[in-house]
């Protein structure tokens, strides 16, 4: 098979079906190019793909940041990673949405595969009030442990290690999940699942007309807030289970700690994963030995 990669790359002949996958670069051998659009290193680790060196040793860190951009015009983007949270963060977040009122299974992305995956049943008549997701780039870890146990008082909690939740108030229908949209943040629920610390943002749509302009948690009528607050604290009970979750919510906060919280789950995610970024650089830079 030869594949070309697009930019500084070279074409790269690979037998995929040997026992031991082999491959040579050089002179295009007689047959179809096939165009390989977004190389993963699961790929490359798994076929031993050898990218020639001699053209990438000269390749600038802005040339590959280009490629991969480039790059996702022909492959979908994570939803976690590949989505960008936006230049105005924490004023105005770029949201994934997973489950949206009316369902009734609880939708999570599965981080793996990038793809929606059924969690649960909702539990009886327990349905989400407003659309609900994640916001891109962002991790519950250490910084959002530590700012939460600032807050509480506590000295045993941890992030969840998922990313930061957010529910989007709206007076439009959105009929299902899967979808991106801008939120403006207007405050937040402290919440505390066992020792470990599971914020909810909440937040306005960007443009709504109904509640586009609300700017923090206080303009939000207290109906929106008693339900969104009731459902969190019921959502995790499983349908015939008797398992019981110590989940609380110990506060309900503004907008500036919500856009604290945002901006320490950025620095978080940002600590996790950007040695994954700079692993992704040099496998570029210099091919795989």
């Amino acid at each position: 098979m030869n594949i070309l990669i697009p930019g500084y790359l070279s074409i790269v002949t690979i037998d995929l079906y040997p026992e031991k996958p082999t491959y040579k670069t050089g002179p295009v051998d007689p047959g179809p190019v096939y165009f390989l659009p977004f190389l993963t290193r699961d790929f490359l680790i798994s076929y031993r793909f050898a990218i020639n060196p001699i053209y990438v040793q000269d390749m600038k860190r802005s040339q590959i940041r280009r490629f991969l951009k480039l790059s996702k015009l022909f492959s979908k983007p994570h939803p976690w990673h590949g989505i960008d949270i936006g230049e105005n963060t924490p004023d105005v977040v770029k949201v994934f949405i997973e489950i949206v009122p009316g369902d009734t299974m609880k939708y999570e992305l599965d981080k793996d595969s990038g793809y929606l995956k059924v969690d649960r049943p909702q539990r009886f008549s327990n349905i989400c009030p407003m659309p609900y997701g994640f916001i891109p780039q962002t991790l519950c870890d250490e910084r959002v442990g530590q700012y939460c146990m600032k807050k509480t008082g506590r000295d045993d909690i941890d992030g969840d290690q998922d990313p930061l939740d957010i529910c989007v108030i709206t007076e439009r229908n959105i009929p299902h999940g899967n979808i991106i949209l801008d939120a403006i943040p207007v405050g937040g629920f402290r919440m505390i699942d066992g020792e470990e610390a599971d914020d909810k943002i909440i937040a306005v749509m960007k443009g709504d007309a109904s509640f586009g302009g609300m700017k923090d948690i206080q303009d939000v009528p207290n109906h929106i807030v008693e339900r969104l607050s009731h459902y969190f604290l019921t959502y995790k009970q499983r349908p015939f289970s008797d398992e019981k979750r110590e989940v609380e919510i110990t506060h309900i906060y503004n907008q500036k700690e919500a856009k604290e919280v945002i901006s320490r789950s950025v620095k978080d995610y940002n600590n996790r994963f950007n040695i994954d970024k700079k692993e992704l650089f040099e496998l570029i830079g210099s091919g795989l030995e």
